[in-house]
């Protein structure tokens, strides 16, 4: 099938209301309309920078490695750069409202994200919390990128801005108050330099005293995919298919991934190179218990990105470093399934898992699934903040190795699926721990009376 039949193919699937929920779709039709390389950095907008950027960076094995702050001179913002392997998470933070007037008498803006508005920062945390606002993502040409994208039909937010150092950036929306960030380079050759100016953005500065001392690091290397909730499917699809080109690269119904109680459809899209996946998962309505997806549209006040898949090498490590630090300024993680799911798991990946590594994985609440080509180990942490919106997903994968043209050999996207039947477990330890809340909830409704 050539690339206008496939495009069209999922049009109309989609726009016929209609999702299959056949899992991974293996056909990619190299229908990009410009060239993406991979996922660059995620910002997340916040209240307090500092405080922010450090859980994470204690929580997650993440180094703080670069700042823009009043110490660089800037007056508008915060923003902390944490880095392991090739993940990259920005904290930023707005300053008052009398420093970042003051910048006004500059004779030009400090702010080292030149997108940075305050007011929209500040209403952006008032609406949805600690949140993600910008998923940026490297392109080949960020001119072109967002010109291609708005003409076809993407809205846009910022028009390319060319910085220091050959940098050019620009924004488009991707839902609700998220954007979806282009970042091209005029040499990328630098990207290995050390400086963050080269290899990130102009204008952060090396965070120099932490070098003496012992680096974070759990295992974690890059961002798998970025899953965001909206409250209609076929619309966002439409959009963002409609502007990138990305293909569909799975899809689950209700059926696949819900449970008695609740559920959800998703659909994910992925570039050519399926380095840059993003699953677009709406609510299932009329069910017994709400959807989760439904709870997290209404604490965000609406679409937003509900959670980040970041990848192990060793998710056995990671996992005991962050539980280590679970209770004390690290993250949570969700119930695990009962116990029956690990006594059949050797049934379902004794082919692949020892023994050993299925105990590790009862042990430490890691779900394990698999498709026609590989495995997929993961997990998740509970909200990571006051609101039930965003957390985190930790993740390996195993199998899926090819070569490409140049000999090199790499791991396939998407390898062992997106968890197909483990989002149901997923759904079942979501209500089990809402469960465990109304019941506190209603133990402080109606305390127990006694003589």
């Amino acid at each position: 099938m050539d690339k206008s039949n496939r495009e069209v193919k999922m049009y109309l699937r989609v726009r016929g209301f209609k999702v299959l929920g056949f899992n991974i779709v293996r056909t990619n039709p190299k229908s990009d309309r410009f060239n993406v390389e991979r996922f660059h950095h995620i910002e997340l907008w916040c209240s307090d920078a500092t405080n922010t950027a450090r859980r994470f960076s204690w929580g997650l094995g993440m180094p703080l490695v670069a700042k823009s702050d009043l110490s660089t001179g800037n007056l508008a913002h915060a923003s902390y750069l944490l880095r392991s392997g090739d993940l990259s998470f920005v904290f930023t933070a707005p300053y008052s409202p009398s420093i970042a007037a003051a910048q006004h008498l500059e004779p030009k803006s400090t702010a080292s994200i030149p997108t940075f508005d305050r007011e929209s920062c500040v209403a952006f945390v008032a609406s949805h919390g600690l949140a993600v606002r910008a998923v940026a993502v490297e392109v080949d040409n960020a001119d072109i990128g967002f010109h291609t994208s708005v003409a076809h039909g993407a809205k846009p937010l910022a028009s390319p801005a060319l910085l220091d150092n050959g940098v050019t950036l620009a924004e488009v929306l991707l839902y609700g108050d998220v954007v979806l960030r282009y970042v091209s380079y005029k040499d990328p050759s630098k990207a290995s330099d050390p400086n963050p100016n080269h290899w990130f953005l102009p204008n952060f500065e090396l965070v120099e005293e932490l070098s003496s001392k012992p680096s974070l690091d759990y295992g974690i290397r890059g961002l798998d995919h970025a899953v965001g909730n909206v409250p209609e499917l076929v619309s966002a699809v439409n959009y963002v298919h409609g502007f990138t080109g990305f293909h569909e690269f799975s899809e689950f119904t209700a059926e696949d991934v819900g449970t008695c109680e609740s559920g959800m459809k998703q659909i994910v899209l992925a570039n050519n190179d399926e380095t840059v996946l993003l699953p677009l998962c709406e609510p299932v309505y009329g069910t017994k218990r709400k959807s989760q997806i439904q709870t997290f549209l209404e604490h965000n006040e609406g679409a937003g990105l509900q959670h980040l898949a970041l990848v192990s090498e060793d998710i056995f490590r990671t996992l005991r470093e962050m539980r280590q630090r679970s209770s004390i300024g690290g993250f949570e993680f969700m119930p695990p399934p009962p116990p029956t799911y690990y006594n059949n798991l050797k049934n379902r990946a004794g082919d692949v898992l020892t023994d050993e590594q299925i105990e590790q994985c009862e042990e430490l609440g890691i779900l394990v699934d698999r498709d026609h080509e590989g495995t997929l180990l993961q997990i998740f942490t509970k909200p990571v903040g006051d609101r039930p919106t965003m957390f985190v997903e930790i993740i390996q994968r195993v199998g899926c190795m090819k070569k490409d043209e140049e000999g090199k050999v790499h791991q396939k996207g998407g390898c062992g699926g997106f968890g197909k039947g483990n989002i149901s477990e997923l759904f079942k330890s979501v209500q089990e721990y809402e469960k465990t809340l109304d019941l506190q909830r209603l133990a402080v409704a109606e305390p127990t009376i006694s003589a």
